[in-house]
């Protein structure tokens, strides 16, 4: 089952959901009221979901200048893919992974741990890894469902 279609399901499995529990407390105006906040839930996972995550772990953009920027832009060039936002997490535990709509608008982020503890080869590894994410559009549907677990957890 391809990317688009997982992403699809899921959104409206979650829109179901709302629907059917607030038609049943609050009979019709319950039922409007969940297809507002089912429109506006599907809006801002679509568009937003990537700043979210991206916020929620405290990413931050790098330059040109950093290594995992030039390492990202040669990687996404011979990929043939649109260069993404590169970012980098605080903290300790090696951790990488790739967010955003489409190659158009994606970003890549990976801990200062990982950055500090792999060598050249094994970050470009992981990264090419996130691109293949990226490539292959896994990561709307990531982005989605990492949003609605920070949500769940607040």
């Amino acid at each position: 089952m391809n990317a688009g279609v997982k992403t699809v399901l899921l959104l409206g499995t979650l829109s179901g959901l709302v629907l059917a529990l607030d038609g049943s407390l609050g009979g019709e105006a319950g039922l409007l009221l969940a297809f507002v906040i089912a429109i506006a839930m599907n809006f801002g996972s679509y568009w937003f979901s990537d700043k979210i995550v991206l916020r929620m772990y405290r990413a931050q953009e790098v330059g040109e200048s950093h290594q995992l920027y030039r390492l990202t832009e040669r990687l996404a060039q011979n990929a043939g893919l649109p260069m993404p936002r590169v970012y980098i997490i605080p903290g300790n535990s090696p951790n990488a992974f790739a967010t955003g709509r489409n190659p158009e608008n994606a970003a890549v982020a990976a801990t200062e741990g990982l950055i500090r503890n792999l060598s050249k080869e094994e970050l470009a590894g992981v990264m090419a890894h996130e691109l293949a994410h990226v490539r292959n559009r896994d990561i709307l549907i990531s982005s989605i469902a990492a949003t609605l677990a920070a949500t769940i957890m607040v």
